[in-house]
């Protein structure tokens, strides 16, 4: 559990920064969060979404959604990143946030949102492996 400041400054985990580097970018994610990812792995997925064919109107709306947000932070002495006001409204972030590590990129969940999201009502592990399956996972 982590705490934001009312500057809208939170403190990125040590083993976060560790992967993320001290500058990479903060944007608008599923579900309400916010996705952090390093320099590197934002220029794999912008590479990714640049071959969506801009035709495809679901194509168009999803790299606007994702790309008007994003944001480079920079991590700070105190190992702080000010996350900008339009990225704190969007994922309801308050006073007290969950950041979670999930592959190649980091979440920032407002703590209130995380537990309804992660919680037994909303999350059932079988049925998740089970959708899985029909993926090939």
């Amino acid at each position: 559990m982590h705490s934001i400041d009312a500057k809208g400054r939170v403190i990125i985990p040590s083993k976060f920064r560790e992967h993320l580097g001290y500058r990479f970018i903060v944007t608008k994610g599923l579900d309400n969060c916010l996705f952090v990812y390093s320099l590197d792995e934002w220029a794999n997925l912008e590479a990714k979404l640049k071959t969506l064919p801009l035709t495809s109107k679901d194509a168009r709306a999803f790299s606007r959604f994702f790309f008007s947000g994003a944001a480079e932070c920079e991590v700070d002495k105190q190992g702080r990143i000010l996350i900008p006001q339009s990225l704190r409204e969007y994922a309801s972030l308050n006073k007290e946030v969950v950041i979670i590590g999930v592959s190649t990129r980091v979440e920032i969940w407002d703590k209130q949102r995380w537990y309804r999201y992660n919680s037994d009502e909303n999350i059932n592990p079988d049925e998740l492996a089970e959708k899985m399956a029909y993926l090939g996972i």
